[in-house]
């Protein structure tokens, strides 16, 4: 069963995107949420369709919304364990030639490998990372947790996806993602 995300708006006009045991916000700019769906299995991954109107990086702000229970397989809970995919829409007029994700446990400083949040740190094969305009893709874990896409492009109006598994071994209420298009250098 696929979990339907729903929006809604704070008393600051804000609008938060709700899925699973999770809400999702660009409250901080720079990019728009579009919809949001999925649980965060590896079956019904959460799936955040975005915009982005430029080639700066945007940071997005997630929350967990009901209990964090550490390693619970029901989907019903926060659990430390997220199989995400986001579809990056490229509406900044530049092509992307690499796209980076970065993981913050407190927002403007990386997280690092005490935090317990990774992008799967403990796996080295990482089958649960790819995307579908980028063949390559490399993870730094130390001082950060990065995971950058390579040899590929995203033309201006062309989207792409970006599917990868988040840990945290420590669950915390909010957590954020800055996404970080690279444009060519002249």
């Amino acid at each position: 069963m696929a979990g339907e995300g729903r929006s809604q708006e704070t008393a600051d006009g804000q609008k938060l995107w709700t899925s699973g045991a999770y809400s999702f916000s660009d409250e901080l700019g720079g990019f728009r949420i579009t919809s949001v769906s999925g649980i965060g299995t590896r079956e019904d991954p959460l799936v955040i369709r975005e915009e982005l109107e430029s080639s700066s990086p945007v940071t997005l702000t997630i929350r967990t919304t009901r209990p964090i229970r550490p390693f619970d397989t029901s989907g019903l809970y926060a659990n430390g364990i997220m199989f995400m995919r986001i579809e990056a829409l490229n509406n900044s007029g530049q092509a992307w030639i690499e796209f980076e994700f970065e993981l913050q446990e407190i927002e403007g400083k990386p997280s690092d490998f005490g935090d317990g949040l990774s992008f799967d740190q403990r796996r080295g094969d990482s089958a649960n990372i790819s995307s579908s305009s980028f063949s390559k893709y490399v993870r730094d874990f130390e001082p950060y947790d990065r995971l950058r896409y390579t040899e590929g492009k995203i033309d201006p109006g062309e989207a792409a996806d970006f599917n990868f598994l988040i840990t945290d071994y420590t669950p915390r209420w909010r957590f954020y993602i800055v996404q970080d298009p690279r444009i060519p250098s002249s």
